[in-house]
């Protein structure tokens, strides 16, 4: 069956690199990958259904306020780097392959417990099961953020690897979601309404592409300007957007040149040794800020606010995220919250499970039966 699918996908790839691209042939180069992006949904599902099947996998439950998986290819130094940044020790050896489970540790940093995840090295073709990839990637897709540890040698040729074989299991790190609502109605075609100018596609393949879908009826609003394949997998569906950082390790080993080449290369990103910890501290810091937490502090009503343990939550946050960080009950017992700080109009502003609350803010949750 994959077989099949692969070769139904390369056809098709031809197809659109044999099409010049024009106002023209816009359309049809839309449709043909929309069934690219169908057939790989269907090839994915037929990969991962089997080696579930199977019992194979690594069983990682999510803790902490935050997850951040390591990925590259074998001999990086992940095993160093999660043995110096958390509170576990991973085996560490000098040849390729020393992981090859997931370990999870906890780095406790400026107030926060982030779970690393150390993956066993990625290598080319992962995402069709080479070297354990589909577990390696099933446990990326579950990430909120993905750190890709590269080392100086052949750092852009692997990065490029590493991002590639993400994408090919629908994974868009480091990219944002575009901001498309479809509301599917019972007649009247497709209405779309555009807020802001579309300059990657006509109407008419926006509107194509919608209908390769089965998408014949609906209220479509776009507020952003994406391109034919943003469309596509915002109608697929299963996407992830982690969040993104680069970390080029063993800088200890190369010469102030090579460092500068490659700071060219990748602007943003963290140069460390986790051999001697140069920057791992650095590190810290931005994974903390790349996560995007702020603090929330808990009042219960009568008393004095906890400053002591603040409650961390991501950016954007709703007080029903509280809530369901607090306890599973929560939401379901609400009656209403007091917030007092940057996100309420007024001292003490009462609020429903919608509101979102910013960094610093002092919340008071109030229950049917119980105060918190």
């Amino acid at each position: 069956m994959s077989s099949t699918v692969d070769d139904q996908i390369r056809e098709i790839e031809e197809q659109i690199s044999q099409t010049s691209k024009n106002k023209s042939t816009e359309h049809h180069i839309g449709t043909l990958k929309a069934k690219i992006a169908k057939l790989r949904r269907r090839k994915l599902e037929i990969q991962f259904s089997s080696s579930s099947s199977k019992g194979y996998g690594f069983d990682i439950r999510k803790t902490g306020d935050g997850t951040v998986v390591l990925i590259g290819f074998p001999s990086t130094g992940k095993s160093t780097l999660i043995s110096s940044i958390t509170s576990k020790q991973s085996k560490v050896g000098a040849y390729d392959f020393t992981t090859t489970s997931a370990i999870p540790g906890i780095m406790f940093h400026r107030g926060t417990q982030i779970q690393i995840v150390d993956l066993p090295g990625i290598i080319e073709d992962a995402s069709i099961g080479k070297g354990r990839g589909k577990e390696i990637l099933a446990v990326a897709r579950g990430s909120d953020m993905i750190l890709v540890l590269l080392e100086p040698e052949k750092a852009e040729q692997y990065y490029e690897k590493v991002i590639n074989e993400l994408k090919k299991v629908a994974i868009r790190p480091g990219m944002v979601e575009p901001i498309i609502k479809i509301k599917k109605e019972n007649r009247g075609g497709i209405a779309l309404s555009t807020l802001r100018r579309l300059t990657h596609m006509t109407e008419k393949t926006f509107k194509g592409i919608l209908r390769e879908y089965k998408v014949i009826n609906a209220s479509v609003t776009v507020r952003s300007d994406p391109t034919m394949d943003q469309l596509i997998d915002v109608l697929e569906g299963n996407r992830v957007y982690p969040k993104i950082l680069v970390v080029i390790n063993k800088i200890d080993l190369i010469k102030k040149k090579q460092k500068e080449a490659l700071l060219e290369q990748f602007p943003d990103a963290v140069f460390i040794s986790a051999l001697t910890g140069e920057n791992t501290n650095l590190l810290k810091d931005r994974i903390v800020e790349k996560l995007e937490l702020i603090k929330i502090f808990l009042k219960k009503q009568g008393e004095k606010t906890d400053y002591e343990e603040p409650l961390i939550v991501k950016y954007s946050s709703t007080i029903k995220d509280i809530c369901d960080k607090i306890h599973r009950k929560f939401a379901s017992e609400f009656r209403y919250a007091v917030v007092y700080g940057s996100s309420a109009k007024h001292d003490n502003q009462r609020v429903g499970l919608d509101h979102i609350v910013r960094d610093g803010d002092v919340v008071t949750i109030i229950m049917n039966k119980y105060q918190f």
